[in-house]
C-alpha cells in the first residue's frame, strides 16, 4: 500500500486502484469537493510523474485518452487547482510522492497496462441529477434529458426561445470552456441542425461569466462529464460506462491478447465497483466465448 496525505487531498494505491479523496478547507477547489472520492482503476492510468518545485512539488496522474468522462468533456482545460488528478505536495514530502509514483509505475509495468486510447469509459460519470447555475441561465440534467431556462441577464434572442428540453438521443456531444479572462460556456451540440454562433445567442448554451469562477467551473464540468458519460463513447464503439451496453465486448475483437487485456480491464472495473457481480460475470463470459 502506498499513501500520500496532503492538505488538498489523500491518494492511496493498493496495487489495483488509486483512491483519491479530496481535502477540506478553503484551499480545496469546489470541483474536487463535489466529485468526492474517486476510485481510479489502474487500467485507466497512462502514466504518473512527480515534478519537484522550489516551494512545493506536484504529483500528476495522466489518464488514457477516452478512459474518463470528466477528462474527455473538459479537454484538458481544467484549471490546475480543479484537476483531481494533480496533487500539490509539500517540499518535505517529496520522497513519499516519488515512492507513490514508483509504486503506480511498477504496477503498470507488471500488469502491462497500455497508454493507448480506450474504446469505452473506464470510470463512471458523475451522479445525477445535476444543475448548472450559469450567468445567463440554468441547465438541469436528470440523466435522460437536459432542461435549459433563462434569467434576467439573457440576451433577448435567446430568452425568446423560452425554456426547452434536449434529450440525450438528440445530442452529438457537449463543448465546454471554463470562465477565465473572457466568458466561458457549456454548449450542447445537437445531432441535427445548425450550431448557433456566439454563446450569448445560442439557446443550447449557458454562459459562464466567472462571477463565481470556482462554483461555475465545478458545476459546468460535472454536468458536461455526466452528459458525456451517457452518450456513445467518442471511439464510436458501444455505449458509455453508465450504459447497459458499455461492458460487452467490441465486435470483431477475437485476438487472444486483446481479449485477455479486456478481461484485466473488466476485473479492474469490478474491483472498483463500477461493475456489479452480475455485469462482471456476463461480460467475462462474453469475452471468454471469443477465445
Amino acid at each position: 500500500m502506498a499513501e500520500i496525505n496532503q492538505p488538498t487531498g489523500t491518494w492511496t494505491f493498493d496495487g489495483d486502484t488509486v483512491r483519491i479523496v479530496p481535502g477540506h478547507g478553503r484551499g480545496v477547489h469546489a470541483l474536487r469537493t463535489m466529485l468526492g472520492e474517486i476510485a481510479l482503476p489502474l487500467a485507466a492510468v497512462a502514466g504518473v510523474s512527480y515534478e519537484a518545485g522550489r516551494k512545493a512539488g506536484r504529483l500528476r496522474l495522466r489518464l488514457r485518452p477516452g478512459a474518463d468522462p470528466l477528462t474527455q468533456a473538459t479537454g484538458g482545460a481544467l484549471p490546475d487547482a480543479a484537476d483531481p488528478y494533480r496533487l500539490e505536495v509539500e517540499r518535505d514530502r517529496a520522497g513519499v510522492a516519488e515512492y507513490f509514483a514508483d509504486a503506480v509505475r511498477d504496477a503498470r509495468t507488471i500488469e502491462q497496462v497500455e497508454d493507448t486510447a480506450t474504446d469505452r469509459f473506464l470510470l463512471p460519470g458523475p451522479a445525477v441529477p445535476l444543475t448548472l447555475h450559469g450567468s445567463d441561465g440554468e441547465m438541469f440534467f436528470d440523466g435522460e434529458e437536459i432542461r435549459l431556462s433563462w434569467n434576467w441577464a439573457t440576451e433577448e434572442a435567446k430568452k425568446s426561445t423560452g425554456t426547452h428540453r434536449v434529450g440525450l438521443a438528440d445530442l452529438a456531444g457537449v463543448s465546454w470552456s471554463p470562465p477565465r479572462l473572457e466568458s466561458g460556456y457549456l454548449r450542447l451540440l445537437p445531432r441535427h441542425g445548425p450550431h448557433m454562433g456566439k454563446p450569448a445567442h445560442d439557446p443550447n448554451c449557458v454562459v459562464l461569466w466567472g462571477w463565481r469562477p470556482g462554483r461555475e467551473v465545478a458545476e459546468s464540468a460535472l454536468l458536461a462529464a455526466a452528459v458525456t458519460a451517457r452518450l456513445p463513447h467518442p471511439s464510436g464503439v458501444g455505449a458509455a460506462a453508465d450504459g447497459p451496453l458499455a461492458k460487452g465486448p467490441v465486435a470483431g475483437q477475437t485476438d487472444p491478447d486483446t481479449v485477455l487485456r479486456r478481461l484485466r480491464e473488466l476485473g479492474e472495473l469490478h474491483r472498483s465497483g463500477v461493475l456489479t457481480d452480475e455485469e462482471f460475470s456476463a461480460a467475462k463470459k462474453a469475452m471468454l466465448d471469443r477465445l
